[in-house]
């Protein structure tokens, strides 16, 4: 069995629990399939069938829990389908999923409001907030229809709670991850009475690939020693993690509809330009 990374103490908060990461190939989402693992959960990660964990990752990840790995572009209801199926297939059913899966559209478009193109937004709402829509569908009807307790945790940014249009002015970027928030909170309110929990983790600006312009900037790592002044810098994805690890856990079995900063502060700072 391999040791936990950093000083983690295993607690086994998510024994007997058997989670899907979709986005789980990279960032955060590896990051947290990891501590899932840790904390004794069976694990299965679904990222792009072009981004797949790379084979010595998986022999990793398997010496410290049962793992596997299921290529799914999330942007495809029917790969969706498949994908919840093939995942409590070989789990023997589903109790968490982690949507992790998104990205930014800059690639595409996005920007400023009168930038924006009309491309750039589509594509930006299909790949953070359809496919959001798309993997809680899936897993709300298997919860329904097994009559059964759940828990969904799914990822906005903290673009969607405080602006920064000095650096950060994608307009559809924002505007899907308030939606994933919108939604989360709504199903939260349809399915409490289900036993089915669903969270927001809201991160600040980490340090993935997908941030790799941000993080490398130094005029932005300049801002960002006021804007996140915990980290004075961009955060890990450990720090999303930890807080994953509690959110999909039963020490918050009484928490729904909550929507959580992991920001180093950025949402209650002015930020120095």
């Amino acid at each position: 069995m391999a040791e936990p990374t950093d000083t983690v103490a295993v607690s086994c908060r998510l024994a007997d629990k058997r989670c899907l990461i979709v986005g789980g190939t990279s960032g955060i989402g590896l990051a947290a399939a990891t501590r899932f693992l840790e904390e004794a959960a069976a694990v299965i990660v679904a990222g792009l069938p072009n981004d797949p964990l790379p084979d010595e990752k998986v022999a990793e990840l398997k010496e410290i829990g049962p793992i596997g790995c299921i290529p799914c572009d999330a942007r495809d209801p029917s790969a969706v389908a498949s994908l919840l199926d093939e995942a409590i297939g070989q789990m023997g059913g589903l109790d968490v999923l982690f949507h992790v899966a998104g990205g930014s559209g800059r690639g595409h478009g996005d920007g400023a409001l009168h930038d924006c193109t009309d491309a750039g937004w589509h594509a930006t709402l299909m790949e953070n907030l359809t496919t959001t829509f798309l993997t809680n569908r899936a897993a709300i009807r298997h919860f329904l229809g097994r009559k059964q307790p759940g828990v969904i945790l799914n990822t906005a940014s903290v673009l969607a709670l405080s602006p920064s249009p000095r650096y950060f002015d994608t307009c559809a970027y924002a505007a899907a991850k308030a939606g994933v928030i919108a939604l989360s909170r709504q199903a939260a309110s349809s399915y409490a009475g289900f036993g089915i929990r669903i969270n927001v983790l809201v991160p600040g600006l980490i340090d993935t690939p997908m941030a790799a312009r941000a993080v490398t900037d130094p005029v932005i790592g300049r801002y960002l020693e006021s804007k996140q002044p915990l980290a004075k810098g961009p955060g890990t994805p450990a720090d999303c993690a930890e807080a994953a690890v509690f959110l999909c856990s039963d020490e918050a079995r009484f928490i729904t509809g909550a929507v959580l900063p992991v920001d180093g502060g950025w949402c209650v700072s002015e930020g120095q330009a």
